[in-house]
């Protein structure tokens, strides 16, 4: 194995409720030179050790905790029967690492769940890349993201609240750790993005794989809009003062902007002044108005008045006729979106039914 596992811990599980309520287990892989962790479900697990079975001839040292016999009468988020489970499956783990015999840790099944590269992937790894997912742990860690995702979201509603509240040092707090949750999740985004590459290399289809990078477009869409609501402080007028209140312009500024011929406290300085704001420039005679009387001069300003009235509603009509195709777009769009949505939850299913035909099979098979 060119990646060298030295320790495996399951530290925790958690309870995910998409796309139905279900209990996953975290897998900290320690390697020589890398850590990585990945999540895992019992059913996998046993789909791992009738796989180990079948393609070594023995199973693996350590049996695997089985499931309850009443385990449909019961509550499937029992507290202590998931942590009894939990070391149950670390001790299974562990015994497949240690044992003397390394047919069951070589295995390529061993390998695939536990998520260690392989052949190039494995070279890129060893030299320091990033942790490598499985397709599976992939959405796992993209639904984690998501999670994470609305925990901003929370801070940042819990920060807005508290300042209403007038609670200063409270919201200051909660948009600090919006900003260090956001952070952690732009980085696991961009681990997540680089391994589309890695999935891709292994085979996942072209139409998965922009499905994927879609996804991941909208985790950095949603974190780009956050980081716009977290980096800047929040201002209202809301007894702060208005906003020339709360920057008032200079004297200098003012005096320039106006016209005035002096600036500053200590004197100031002549110049010349070819236009003041807020005063028309004198008029000018040109070639078109010089031969006009006051009524031609008239006339040629309503004409041109006129021109710029039918410029303006050619503009207007040129807008709301990119408006409406905006909305025809945008309707598109949607409808499209809703679609790749119903399509995407169809491939789940036929996914999970491919997962339990396949555990059938491998029963059989054993």
């Amino acid at each position: 194995m060119s990646t060298a596992i030295q320790a495996i811990h399951i530290p925790a599980w958690e309870e995910r409720t998409t796309p139905k309520p279900h209990v996953v287990y975290r897998i900290e892989i320690q390697a020589s030179v890398r850590s990585w962790q990945m999540w895992r479900r019992y059913s996998e697990f046993a789909d791992l050790h009738l796989e180990l079975t079948k393609s070594t001839g023995a199973p693996p040292p350590a049996p695997l905790p089985p499931k309850h016999a009443l385990a449909l009468f019961r509550s499937g988020t029992d507290p202590a029967r998931l942590e009894e489970r939990r070391a149950g499956l670390e001790a299974y783990l562990r015994a497949i690492l240690a044992a003397r015999d390394d047919r069951w840790r070589e295995s390529f099944a061993f390998r695939d769940f536990l998520g260690v590269p392989v052949g190039k992937q494995a070279a890129a790894h060893d030299a320091g890349g990033p942790a490598r997912f499985t397709s599976s742990s992939w959405l796992d860690e993209h639904q984690d993201l998501q999670a994470r995702i609305r925990d901003v979201r929370a801070d940042i509603n819990r920060r807005d609240a508290l300042g209403d509240g007038g609670d200063i040092s409270g919201a200051h707090q909660a948009n600090v750790q919006a900003k260090k949750k956001l952070a952690g999740v732009l980085s696991r985004v961009g681990v997540l993005e680089e391994e589309l590459k890695s999935l891709a290399m292994a085979g996942l289809s072209e139409g998965e794989l922009q499905r994927r990078n879609d996804m991941v477009a909208r985790l950095r869409d949603d974190c780009e809009k956050l980081a716009k609501i977290v980096t800047v402080a929040r201002m209202t007028s809301r007894g702060i003062g208005s906003a020339a209140e709360r920057n008032p312009a200079a004297d200098t500024d003012r005096d320039a902007l106006l016209g005035s011929s002096s600036s500053g406290a200590g004197g100031g300085f002549n110049r010349p002044v070819a236009r003041v704001f807020g005063k028309a420039a004198p008029p000018r005679e040109t070639e078109q108005t010089r031969p006009l009387d006051d009524q031609g001069l008239f006339q040629l300003q309503k004409a041109q008045i006129e021109q710029q009235d039918m410029y303006a509603a050619q503009l207007a009509t040129i807008l709301q006729r990119d408006k409406l195709l905006g909305l025809a777009i945008h309707q598109e769009v949607s409808e499209q979106i809703e679609e790749l949505d119903k399509l995407s939850n169809d491939v789940d299913r036929v996914g999970d039914k491919l997962t339990g035909a396949k555990r059938q099979l491998n029963r059989l098979g054993g």
